[in-house]
């Protein structure tokens, strides 16, 4: 029973971090922190 449950709290932090890269990404800021206008990887996006 232990098992499911810190099985559980897991795929929620982790589905609350993808959640949240994927609200970053759709506001248009970065993941780093930094803005992507001088970035190498900048026409990859």
């Amino acid at each position: 029973m232990g098992t499911i449950i810190v099985g559980l709290i897991l795929a929620v932090v982790v589905a609350a971090a993808v959640l949240s890269l994927v609200k970053k990404k759709i506001s248009g800021k970065s993941s780093c922190g930094c803005g992507c206008e001088h970035c190498a990887n900048s026409c990859k996006r």
